[in-house]
């Protein structure tokens, strides 16, 4: 094997002595130097599988890495930044005491949200691997990466139908269909919305509640769904009965899932052709996408804050938005709600921040963006706020109904109240048209995030068979996931979407974060895992990450967990009840991405040798190829174990000086050593 120097080392006189060549079978070259000391280098086995081929200076792995770090940065906020900060956080932040709520969001993010972002950024830019072969760092814990893969595969499907959604409202909105009664889908309870007649009685748009958690995909926050009629119950505005009898053809429960909206499952196949065109050549194609997919909604929101901020009663649905009510900060809903929100909003354990980041280049600084995408996220969500409630302000305004009444949150919001609202304004075509494609730019950066951590997943696991055939493996994933998505576009296919979104992240999400924290900060060691960060930042974090990896960290998400728990309640969409055989399988599907953690590990367990004590040491261990992509990076990798070793240290060959043993052989100051006797000392490294 052919010996690469790194380019630091290509000034030295005494390295440029050092010679290489080819070895018998059984040993293994290392590169001495004229003071005697000994340094590793991977050995063949470990080049094969994660070390490039080429060169050095290009600083690429042979998976890639971004084209420039901007894209990295777009990616990643548009992942972040998802439909929950526009039709979710507003709602929850009003309901949960206004300008109060910020107190406890703000501290379960810097407690929470950005610990987590931090600890799977730096995991995934350290080893450049998928969230299924990074798990060499502890082989016991190979389960967890099955786990993200499956629970961002489920959401895809789903969220993909919603992105659908957007694309059917785009469609219509060149002439804002859903502003009179007078179409074929309406009804003779269908109420026009001129001023005079919009309510009669004064009756609210909004007044029956229903809710159902969709939990929030890669950006991702709870998001209730708040469908919500006029008191009457047999009047519906003209919007709400375009969104029940033209987009969705509601049966009455998920028993009856009819036929499918061809409509629907045209919007939807294009959307998953959208998702291909833009990830068939992976990060080289998405990471351009996203200048504009990422972009965008910016500039639409402060386009429709500006004009709404000109609207009548714009004002006072601002000041209802942010009033504080410091009282309800005593609830520990409130707080639960909180911490919710910024676990799901950061995206943390779904395998997308982990999968972004493993394209990343060793020296990227991944403290500033770990600090700087999480912030960007909650304040979009607090300025989003502005912008919806300043549009719900006009509507109280042009109704004469009190806010409490016109607002909503979830669908109900997006596609009900909001449409509704722009069908008032000058243009309403023009803002109908800036709405939905904001909400289509925005759901579309998330699922980026998401399909191509299963797409990173799998190639990684298995690259002889699909890296060459990277582009025809998105085609079949994307084709098979629209197909799993057709139910959700047929007359029950809301009840199966809430279903679906119901229970495939509630739990596991906190499960597999937790894991996570344990296995990298208790088992791989966090003072190893400090200096993994430092030799890509070149300087040590603060003993603030150790606190909270460890303690802080762990210990919110079990509370979470128990909140989550203690208030979980049986699936419900409006006032349907589910049959108990579908909470079955709502269960099955919350159980997809937790089974695999068990079975993998007994599966690792099964295939180590020795005594039982043996083999879990062996399974908790770091493997051979655990380490970073480059080889100038893994020899660094290697001195610094000298300094700082896992708990668990890896397996590593002996590396011989000159005055090598009899079974050792030193031919000008190459040492062979066998690698049957061979066990590398921490000293050997330096």
């Amino acid at each position: 094997m052919s010996a690469k120097r790194s380019p630091k080392a290509v000034t030295s006189p005494e390295e440029k002595e050092t010679t290489t060549r080819l070895l018998p079978n059984g040993f293994k070259a290392c590169v001495v130097s004229k003071s005697s000391v000994a340094v590793p280098l991977p050995p063949p086995e470990d080049t094969s599988s994660t070390v490039s081929s080429s060169s050095l200076a290009d600083g690429e792995n042979e998976r890639g890495n971004w084209g420039r770090q901007l894209d990295f940065f777009l990616s990643c906020v548009g992942y972040a930044v998802g439909l929950g900060n526009i039709w979710r956080f507003p709602y929850l932040c009003y309901q949960s005491g206004g300008g109060a709520f910020l107190v406890p969001y703000l501290l379960f993010l810097v407690v929470c949200g950005m610990p987590l972002f931090f600890m799977e950024m730096s995991f995934g830019q350290f080893a450049s691997l998928g969230p299924i072969t990074i798990w060499k760092i502890c082989p016991l814990f190979k389960g967890l990466g099955y786990g993200m893969v499956i629970i961002s595969g489920i959401v895809c499907i789903y969220y993909n139908v919603i992105i659908a959604w957007t694309l059917y409202y785009i469609y219509h909105s060149y002439d804002v269909v859903w502003a009179t009664c007078d179409n074929w889908w309406n009804t003779a309870d269908c109420v026009k919305q001129s001023s005079a007649e919009f309510y009669p009685q004064n009756t609210s748009l909004l007044t029956n509640s229903s809710s159902s958690n969709f939990e929030s995909v890669g950006n991702n926050s709870v998001v209730d769904v708040d469908i919500k009629t006029i008191s009457n119950a047999t009047r519906k505005t003209s919007s709400e009965e375009f969104w029940l009898y033209n987009v969705l053809h509601q049966s009455a429960g998920i028993d009856e899932l009819g036929e499918i909206q061809w409509p629907l499952a045209l919007t939807l196949f294009i959307a998953w052709f959208v998702v291909f065109l833009c990830l068939q050549k992976g990060i080289k194609s998405s990471g351009k996408v996203v200048y504009v997919s990422a972009t965008f909604p910016y500039v639409v929101l402060v386009c429709l804050l500006i004009r709404g901020v000109t609207l009548p009663g714009a004002w006072n649905g601002i000041v209802f938005y942010l009033s504080p009510r410091w009282e309800l900060l005593l609830s520990f809903k409130v707080w639960g709600d909180a911490a919710t929100q910024i676990f799901y909003s950061v995206g943390a354990a779904w395998g997308a921040v982990l999968t972004m980041a493993s394209y990343n280049k060793f020296s990227n600084n991944v403290y500033r963006d770990a600090m700087l995408i999480p912030i960007i996220n909650c304040a979009t969500s607090i300025f989003a706020g502005f912008v919806v409630f300043s549009i719900i302000g006009f509507m109280a305004y042009e109704t004469g109904n009190s806010i409490e009444e016109v607002v909503s949150e979830g669908p109900g919001l997006a596609f009900v109240v909001y449409p509704e609202a722009v069908s008032r304004l000058p243009l309403s075509p023009l803002w109908a048209f800036l709405f939905f494609i904001m909400l289509f730019a925005i759901g579309l950066d998330s699922q980026f995030g998401m399909f191509e951590t299963a797409i990173s997943a799998f190639v990684d696991e298995f690259p002889t068979v699909l890296q060459k055939r990277k582009p025809l493996f998105t085609a079949v994933l994307c084709f098979v996931m629209f197909l799993l998505g057709l139910p959700c576009v047929t007359e029950g296919g809301m009840y199966v979407l809430q279903l679906m979104d119901w229970y495939s992240a509630a739990f596991s999400l906190m499960i597999i974060s937790l894991l996570e924290l344990i296995c990298i900060s208790w088992i791989y060691g966090i003072d190893r895992f400090f200096m993994d960060i430092s030799l890509m930042i070149k300087r040590p974090p603060s003993l603030w990450w150790k606190l909270c990896w460890c303690y802080i960290t762990p210990g919110t998400i079990v509370c979470l967990l128990t909140f989550i728990i203690i208030n979980h309640e049986a699936v419900s969409y409006d006032d349907y009840k589910y049959p108990k055989w579908s909470i079955v399988c709502g269960w099955m599907i919350a159980m997809c991405s937790i089974v695999p953690i068990p079975i993998l590990a007994v599966v690792q367990l099964l295939k180590a040798e020795g005594s039982f004590k043996e083999r879990l040491i062996s399974c908790l261990q770091p493997t051979e190829k655990w380490g970073p992509a480059l080889e100038e990076h893994r020899i660094l990798y290697k001195k610094s174990l000298s300094l700082v070793s896992s708990r668990f240290p890896q397996k590593r060959e002996l590396i011989a000086n000159q005055n090598a043993s009899t079974d050792q052989r030193n031919i000008d100051g190459v040492c062979m050593v066998q690698t049957e006797d061979a066990l590398l000392t921490a000293e050997s490294c330096i």
